[in-house]
């Protein structure tokens, strides 16, 4: 990899790492479902006039849109509404990996292989901890709605790997235009006609640049990027690069926003990472091994 695409790599990293504590700064004076509704009207317009539609059937497209934007958004939003710390969201969400694998495995008829299952089965055991410490620092409804979330992201992989080899620029930027009629129905039956008055008009600069960032810097910039990488590498050597975004989530959330984890939060976010690991490398790790006793 060159020096300039290793940078461009490290930069999505960071800047979906940010996300979720620049998610934070909008939800504390957005509502979720008028902040989703925001969001991906601002990441569509102008984008689809100068990005051609993806190739694929309507229904697909309807169906990412609904899926990885909405059914994902609403959920992760929803759940920092109520009580998801930042960094831990960014940690509990990495949890599309396995929902993914398993979707694949039932939906796909793709194998799942030890190094797999042993990675799904020690991320579960950091969940579990995180769950176990509920109450203080997070909530119980804040962990189900980020794990629905995860649930949604992995649905609409399902849908990435079905239509095949496509511009995910593309793909991301006319599947922005599905969520916002959904998150604005929404956003009128939760949240109400006064509620969304009130933090319209009282919207500051905080908040527009939580709206910015969520729709150009992390969805147009870092899908962008990330497509360019995807296109120039083998998605095995770029893949691994995300599993830095939940330490930057972590990091920054505590830096930010002082978030700290306890004890066993900790152990279980150190067991998550090393779930997606396992998962991640656990495959390359054994086929070497098996070179080395050949050879």
């Amino acid at each position: 990899m060159s020096a300039r695409d290793l940078g461009f790599a490290l930069l999505v990293i960071l800047i979906w790492g940010l996300n979720f504590v620049v998610i934070k700064l909008g939800l504390d004076e957005l509502p979720p479902m008028l902040l989703g509704a925001m969001r991906f009207a601002l990441a569509a317009i102008p984008a689809v006039f100068f990005v051609r539609r993806p190739q694929i059937p309507l229904r697909w497209l309807v169906a990412y849109g609904m899926t990885i934007s909405f059914g994902q958004f609403a959920f992760l939003f929803s759940a920092m509404a109520n009580g998801m710390p930042a960094g831990l969201a960014s940690l509990v969400l990495q949890s599309q990996a396995f929902f993914t694998l398993l979707l694949a495995a039932r939906l796909l008829s793709e194998k799942v292989r030890a190094h797999n299952l042993a990675g799904l089965l020690t991320a579960a055991a950091g969940l579990l901890l995180i769950g176990l410490r509920s109450g203080s620092s997070m909530t119980a409804i804040g962990l189900v709605l980020t794990l629905c979330a995860a649930l949604m992201w992995a649905c609409g992989n399902i849908i990435t790997k079905r239509v095949g080899q496509i511009d995910l620029t593309s793909l991301v930027v006319w599947g922005s235009l599905i969520p916002p009629l959904p998150f604005l129905a929404m956003s009128l039956w939760l949240e109400g006609p006064q509620q969304i008055g009130q933090a319209l008009s009282q919207i500051s600069s905080t908040a527009i640049f939580a709206l910015f960032y969520l729709a150009f810097g992390a969805t147009l910039i870092g899908y962008g990027l990330w497509s360019r990488l995807l296109s120039r590498y083998p998605a095995g050597q770029i893949a691994p690069f995300s599993m830095l975004v939940p330490v930057i989530g972590l990091s920054s959330a505590n830096i930010l926003l002082g978030e700290t984890l306890d004890e066993m939060q900790l152990l279980g976010a150190l067991l998550i990472l090393l779930g997606l690991t396992i998962n991640v490398f656990g495959g390359t790790l054994r086929r070497r091994r098996s070179q080395l006793r050949e050879s």
